[in-house]
């Protein structure tokens, strides 16, 4: 299990050749909340947008992401469904119960690596909440409802 934070700039480099192709700066997120692939910087004049598909990645370490081939990078010709920090983010976002409690604002996501299920919210209820109170994290039972407002999820109990 891992978090998008955890992820967030890491390298990524070619197997077959030991290179850096890239530095992770996003997730691409389905509509059924599905983590589809991982977004990638590459370049650094002219930084262009690249997915690497989550079947694709050989091994997520804790300092770096490795892929067997620069081949399984696509260039990013749709948006993405979703993301966590760019076009259609869903850091910010309300989450609420089915049962219509609201939980809080959404700061990261927790998900399964290598099958790209997310399994649970990190939240936020403000800077000064978080000091005192420390961040939550929401487990969920079912893939969620994302609409333009909130995020509406199922709760595991």
């Amino acid at each position: 299990m891992r978090t998008f934070s955890l992820l967030k700039g890491l390298p990524v480099y070619e197997l077959k050749s030991g290179n850096k192709i890239g530095e992770v700066c996003d997730l691409s997120i389905t509509a059924n909340g599905r983590v589809l692939g991982l977004l990638l910087r590459k370049g650094a004049l002219f930084r262009k947008s690249y997915i690497i598909k989550v079947e694709n990645v050989a091994s997520f370490g804790w300092d770096g992401i490795i892929v067997d081939s620069v081949d399984v990078l696509e260039p990013v010709k749709n948006p993405p469904d979703y993301t966590i920090e760019h076009q259609q983010n869903l850091s910010g976002k309300m989450l609420i119960t089915t049962e219509g409690e609201k939980l809080g604002l959404v700061q990261d996501v927790y998900f399964m690596e290598e099958v790209g299920t997310i399994i649970g919210y990190e939240l936020t209820d403000g800077f000064f909440s978080d000091i005192t109170e420390g961040r939550r994290v929401v487990k969920t039972a079912e893939p969620p409802a994302i609409g333009n407002d909130a995020i509406i999820v199922n709760v595991k109990t």
